[in-house]
């Protein structure tokens, strides 16, 4: 250091060395700028990362309880673990969102849950006990409170929020082509080989995901961005207390919607695979199967359309459109005794599939703009949305017990029909009025 008239002056090496810093800050910072579109390397990964990880998630779903039955299982056991799972995706919805919002790295986070997932599968297929499948249920239900969350915090940071119709609707047409093909490998493979390779398969899928998770460049991934805050914010945001977000009506309006609209939504197959266990045809598995693939077919054809008209029309007429295909679908489904016109009328199922599918992120995103509390609202909307579809079985299983079958669906309608009147009277339009940002390249 140099002293000048009292006052201590850098040396011209310490000033050079400030310099530089000073121009890695600007560097990282510029990285991150608002305006900076992300590269084209990163939306491609994150293509892939959509379509890879629903087929990794579908290996727990279920086969698992087709597997565990072959292996011997009393059905109450296998109703313990699969309700463990679904107990331990519930209860962690709302501390992932919060660790989500916190943690800069969201990319460690989705990679921490495919990680988890992926060792669901193999205890399942190698250690098919009590404590072994125990653990992998409730690794598995962790993992999907992480996972689904992270990817849209990724996507908001990536492309920013006026871009982000059409990204959701784009990450949701990959999904669903991840699901369509995984469901159909593991069809392929149950028929040919012992059906703990199904699991064994569907884990070897981990390895891809790490990889091109890593292909998603971390300077892409606006921090601020990624969980609500203002674009200024790219390094430290700003967060709004945590009662200013649950005291805002429409987030509280949308998750009511959303708990009404699983409450009815999650009996209505499990009735309609009754219907057709009645029937006795010798189709009722293709006719079940078809139940399962034609709205994810639908929805990979529609969601990418959802995610521009979103942009372009606004979010409430979708949104409506979707909730009123419930009802629709659930009195059809009352009045119609053969079994084989249901697969049409199933079809309605892909409608709302394509719109909540693309639009619950995005009004949240919407909703909570500015607040730094994003990734928080994700989970107090997810852990709504799983109450209500915990409590449809049971539900539709007591009326359905009490005024028989046609009665189930009956119910379904009509709550349905209360979450369509909930959001017509009380949900506001959420999409801003600025013009939206060009389309998403890749």
């Amino acid at each position: 250091m140099q002293v000048s008239g009292g006052v201590f002056r850098p040396s011209a090496t310490v000033a050079r060395k400030r310099q530089r810093l000073a121009r890695g800050d600007r560097r990282i910072h510029s990285s991150q700028a608002a305006g900076t579109p992300p590269s084209t390397a990163s939306l491609r990964a994150l293509d892939w990362l959509n379509l890879l990880l629903a087929a990794l998630l579908m290996g727990f779903g279920p086969f698992a309880g087709f597997y565990l039955a072959d292996q011997g299982w009393m059905p109450q056991n296998i109703g313990f673990v699969l309700t463990a799972s679904g107990l331990a995706g519930l209860l962690t919805q709302l501390p992932a969102g919060e660790l989500i919002d916190v943690v800069r790295s969201k990319r460690v986070l989705v990679g921490a849950g495919a990680a988890a997932a992926t060792l669901a599968l193999l205890l399942l297929a190698l250690r098919p006990d009590l404590s072994s499948v125990f653990a992998a249920a409730l690794m598995q239900g962790i993992a999907g409170s992480v996972i689904g969350p992270g990817i849209a915090a990724v996507s908001l940071g990536l492309v920013g929020h006026d871009a982000l119709a059409g990204r959701l609707g784009r990450n949701q047409q990959y999904a669903s082509i991840g699901g369509l093909a995984a469901a159909g490998t593991m069809g392929v493979v149950g028929s040919v080989l012992p059906i703990r390779d199904i699991f064994l398969l569907t884990a070897a899928l981990g390895l891809p995901v790490v990889i091109t998770l890593a292909r998603i460049r971390a300077s892409d991934i606006h921090f601020g961005r990624s969980c609500g805050a203002h674009d200024r914010h790219a390094t430290h945001p700003q967060r709004v207390n945590r009662g200013a977000l649950f005291s805002d009506y429409r987030l509280l309006t949308f998750a009511a919607c959303l708990f009404l609209f699983q409450l009815a939504n999650a009996s209505v197959l499990p009735l309609v695979a009754q219907t057709l266990a009645h029937h006795e045809t010798h189709f009722s598995s293709l006719l079940l199967s078809g139940f399962v693939v034609i709205p994810m077919m639908i929805v990979a054809i529609l969601a990418p359309w959802v995610g521009r008209k979103a942009a372009s029309w606004g979010r409430r007429p979708l949104l409506l459109a979707g909730l009123a295909a419930l009802p629709i679908r659930s009195a059809l489904f009352a009045l119609c005794a053969n079994p084989a016109p249901l697969l049409l009328v199933q079809a309605l199922d892909g409608i709302t599939g394509a719109t909540l599918g693309v639009l619950t992120a995005l009004v949240i995103a919407d909703v909570t703009k500015g607040t730094g509390r994003f990734n928080l609202a994700q989970g107090f909307v997810g852990t709504c949305s799983g109450i209500g579809a915990a409590l449809s079985t049971f539900v539709s299983g007591l009326v359905v017990a009490s005024y028989g079958q046609a009665a189930g669906f009956v119910s379904a309608t009509a709550v349905g029909l209360l979450a369509l009147a909930i959001c017509w009277l009380f949900m506001p339009e959420t999409k801003l009025a600025t013009p939206p940002a060009s389309a998403v390249r890749g």
